[in-house]
């Protein structure tokens, strides 16, 4: 059998093979990769030219719309999947009522801060249960000085998840016809910036400003980012490129929703409907979204798609890695950062909610104005496409 995986993903694969090759000598799998640049594009080539990949990974809804996904309940329901690891994680990554894939890791959001920054301000450090006014408000009591020598309370990347994440920490989703639940995220970025206590989208562009190289230089007490941070800050630190201690809270999140709400990404595991080894692809998909595969992934760093206290404790490691609170990741309630359906990523979070944004952010159109042209364009330019031939799971 052929599998093509995510390049960062492919040593722990191979990794996790090893494994499971001890328990089925008989199946033979080839793990293969593909740049990241050119992965999904390249793969959805190779899939729909008839290339003989029998499992393979990724985001799913990159590929529902192909017609190549094999439904998975049978074989779940057949080999008895304990999906209560998997907790609503499971039901959201339903399609029309059918499961498509499952998830042997996920991305989450979580906020960073500079322990140090904190320490000589002499200031306390964020609490774990943080609305986004108090969040806003520590930001302000963080911001010093001018120009080059500024210190900014906070960075929140010119991403349209940094603002619309407010309106899905409260459950709604951005494919909603109403909309109004992410106007208070909008406007709240646009507030920031106006109080000078993060760089501005404008700047952030013509500067290129990233938020890892932001974060590193050592002026920026908070930075909400996901928990790939973790890997870019631990590597940095064994390169001698920062001294500054660090540490993690929960996101900050809207009054009367949970402390330690956020947005996951799940990166799930796929079967070729056409694959001549679809009961061994799916034996080896089982193994690696299972326990044993979450514990390889879980032991180089990786947030699983499936937890149990086991490999709560492989995640969170024997306490000698930062960071201290790294535990909050595996404790968050979740919702999808978007609902899983062909089109979202593409059409809607790369341009509608992009675009519109951007015009409020710079002043060439009001909050209601973007929010307004985002239902409309979210009518016009994917429901009319996609919406009567899909649905998403629970949230």
């Amino acid at each position: 059998m052929k599998a093509t995986v995510l390049q960062d993903d492919l040593e722990t694969f191979k990794t996790a093979y090893e494994e499971f090759s001890k328990e089925n000598p008989t199946i033979q799998v080839q793990f293969e990769t593909i740049p990241q640049a050119q992965y999904y594009e390249k793969l959805r080539m190779q899939l729909s030219s008839g290339d003989n990949i029998d499992l393979f990974g990724g985001n799913m809804d990159v590929f529902l719309d192909t017609g190549i996904l094999e439904p998975l309940d049978d074989y779940v329901k057949k080999a008895n999947v304990d999906v209560s690891g998997y907790g609503p994680l499971y039901d959201s990554l339903k399609v029309n009522d059918k499961v498509y894939g499952l998830p042997y890791r996920k991305s989450n959001w979580m906020l960073f801060y500079n322990k140090t920054l904190f320490d000589q301000a002499g200031v306390a450090y964020p609490k774990a249960d943080m609305t986004w006014d108090e969040f806003r408000e520590l930001a302000k009591k963080m911001t010093k000085g001018e120009g080059a020598n500024k210190t900014y309370g906070a960075f929140l990347h010119p991403w349209a998840q940094t603002w619309y994440m407010q309106g899905v920490q409260t459950g709604a989703s951005i494919i909603d016809k109403d909309l109004s639940a992410f106007k208070k995220g909008l406007q709240f970025r646009l507030d920031m910036e106006k109080d000078g206590s993060m760089m501005g989208w404008a700047e952030q562009i013509t500067t290129n400003a990233h938020y890892n190289a932001a974060f590193q230089k050592g002026n920026v007490a908070m930075n909400l980012i996901g928990d790939w941070h973790v890997a870019q800050l631990r590597q940095a630190e064994a390169e001698k490129k920062i001294s500054f201690d660090w540490d993690v809270v929960p996101v900050p999140h809207p009054e009367g929703v949970a402390a330690n709400t956020s947005l996951a990404t799940p990166v799930s595991l796929m079967v070729n409907k056409n694959s001549k080894h679809k009961e061994e692809a799916f034996k080896v998909l089982q193994f690696m979204t299972g326990v044993k595969g979450a514990k390889q992934f879980a032991a180089k760093g990786f947030l699983t798609g499936y937890i149990n206290d086991e490999i709560r404790k492989t995640y969170i490691g024997d306490g000698t890695l930062k960071p201290k609170n790294i535990h909050y990741f595996v404790e968050q309630k979740e919702y999808p950062e978007y609902p899983l359906l062909p089109g979202v990523k593409n059409i809607l979070v790369g341009s509608v909610y992009k675009q519109e944004g951007e015009m409020a952010l710079t002043g060439a159109q009001t909050v209601d104005q973007a929010i307004q042209k985002i239902g409309q364009r979210v009518a016009s330019e994917w429901a009319d496409k996609y919406a009567k031939d899909y649905k998403a799971g629970k949230k």
